[in-house]
């Protein structure tokens, strides 16, 4: 009897250790958030690198597949600083003259409609690359994102 009560609790233990790390290798991919994104822009412009904000909305299937087909294998494979900020948040953020705002707020100073839209960024806050807004076709999606890239990356003067 010990032993079925042992091995039943081996049995839930191991299959809990799996649904744990199966959930955890689920969990939806997402970019980091800043609180500042003067500091973000330094950090980029110090690896003289453009910084790409991408404006997302929460639930949005397009956003979705920017962000994890496009933005984040950037993110990861090519050092590129990205960071996101949401549409309709009340997040306190610090805009590149480090006034205080919120995401919403941001977004909307920027005349933005259209989620996702993509921004390239140099010194100063000054857009140094065309907005990538809505979801293009997926065949040219990934060329329209590595043109401005390059366009934005080839401005920086450090």
């Amino acid at each position: 009897m010990l032993n079925k009560l042992i091995n039943r609790r081996r049995f839930v233990e191991a299959t809990g250790l799996i649904t744990v790390t199966q959930l955890a290798s689920a969990a939806p991919k997402t970019l980091p958030t800043t609180t500042s994104l003067a500091n973000s822009l330094a950090a980029a412009l110090q690896a003289k690198k453009a910084l790409i904000v991408m404006v997302s909305l929460d639930g949005c299937p397009f956003c979705k597949i920017s962000r994890e087909h496009y933005l984040i294998p950037l993110r990861e494979q090519q050092n590129i600083a990205i960071v996101q900020v949401n549409m309709r948040s009340r997040e306190k953020i610090k805009d590149f003259k480090s006034a205080d705002t919120t995401h919403d707020q941001l977004i909307r100073s920027w005349g933005i409609k259209v989620a996702p839209t993509v921004l390239f960024f140099g010194q100063n806050g000054i857009e140094l690359a065309d907005r990538l807004s809505g979801a293009y076709i997926p065949d040219f999606y990934g060329t329209y994102l590595d043109e401005r890239i390059q366009r934005a990356n080839s401005q920086i003067i450090i």
